[in-house]
């Protein structure tokens, strides 16, 4: 089903094969201690998701947002006790409000967005949504399959934003780095 999405719609859909096990561990870990209320942008078929709840998340504190209907299908019916909405990343503020077990905001959020193929302006607007959701503390956890951070030097700074490389796994397709963003 992955690799039919991404024939679809390959600018949305930033890899022809599911994330590995070992990425999804890699971002699960990446969760700051006491981060309790976490969001997963872009979860695709869940194989984040599975390593979000088997390593740092209760299921009724993930909130999963999926812009595909079709994936958006799958996710429910596969993950039942955490909520999952059909949604555009830019939306966030307005979907965790509709849903009042996060009061309208996140601890952390974890991104399999793929930022690389996306136009710049597209991108920093999901990130402002993203520190829009979440307090001062918040954290934003970004995979990429590029060299460096796949959130503009720019945006960052407009942001207070520091970045850093938490991990990097050869046993994903393509290899794959884990980023960490969180406010200065």
């Amino acid at each position: 089903m992955f690799f039919r999405q991404w024939l679809r719609a390959p600018l949305k859909t930033a890899s022809v094969v599911p994330s590995s096990p070992r990425l999804g561990r890699a971002m699960a870990m990446a969760i700051p201690p006491g981060a309790e209320k976490v969001v997963e942008l872009g979860a695709g078929t869940g194989s984040i998701t599975r390593a979000l709840l088997r390593y740092r998340v209760r299921p009724e504190n993930l909130f999963i947002v999926e812009l595909n209907p079709e994936l958006h299908g799958e996710l429910t019916a596969a993950f039942p006790n955490s909520p999952v909405v059909c949604g555009d990343a830019r939306q966030l503020p307005a979907l965790l409000a509709e849903h009042a077990t996060f009061d309208g905001r996140a601890d952390a959020v974890v991104s399999s967005l793929g930022f690389l193929s996306m136009p710049p302006a597209l991108v920093d607007d999901i990130v402002d949504a993203i520190f829009a959701s979440m307090g001062p503390a918040g954290t934003l956890i970004q995979f990429t399959y590029g060299p460096r951070c796949p959130i503009s030097r720019t945006t960052r700074q407009r942001l207070g934003l520091r970045s850093r490389r938490v991990g990097f796994t050869w046993l994903n397709l393509p290899p794959a780095s884990v980023y960490v963003l969180e406010r200065r």
